[in-house]
């Protein structure tokens, strides 16, 4: 029985193939639970790779197995003021159904925490939902936990605010 082939690359929106796996993975991920139940916009659909490929601080990783668009992790370069420097936040992270459990996710970090070193990066950070306990047990085996400065304060909290027009 031959093992499948995963493929871990960095991705390069102006490749073809790139562009067709971002849009393919990143539909697949809007329509899941976890992603809100919804294809993804045509309008987003249409310019997502474009912009990410304008943002020099989106560092894009895509997985393949067997040459099939198998995962993604689109992560973001921001910065610490209380360290004074870089962090890599994950900020979509998706894994393809068939593909679960075989390690792709694994790998996927291992690159993500890959990039965050070569940047000088004090941290990685994500936001994962409290009912994704498939993820959420992923980025604890992988070191990830919540935080807080003080713990009488609480953990951290993750909110939003849409803004019109967006």
């Amino acid at each position: 029985m031959n093992l499948p082939e995963i493929e871990i690359v960095r991705a390069d929106f102006s490749l073809p193939k790139h562009r067709a796996a971002l849009v393919e993975l990143m539909d697949v991920y809007a329509r899941d639970r976890m992603g809100g139940g919804a294809p993804l916009n045509a309008e987003v659909a249409s310019k997502i790779a474009d912009e990410l490929l304008s943002r020099p601080n989106c560092h894009a990783i895509l997985a393949f197995v067997d040459s099939v668009s198998a995962g993604m992790s689109i992560n973001f370069e921001v910065f610490s003021t209380f360290a004074c420097s870089p962090i890599l936040n994950i900020h979509d992270f998706a894994v393809m159904p068939q593909f679960r459990r075989q390690g792709v996710a694994k790998l996927m970090l291992q690159e993500v925490e890959a990039i965050g070193v070569e940047l000088n990066c004090c941290k990685l950070t994500l936001e994962v939902l409290e009912g994704n306990e498939l993820a959420q047990g992923i980025y604890k085996r992988f070191g990830f936990s919540g935080y807080g400065h003080d713990p009488q304060m609480g953990r951290a909290m993750f909110y939003e605010k849409k803004l019109a027009g967006v």
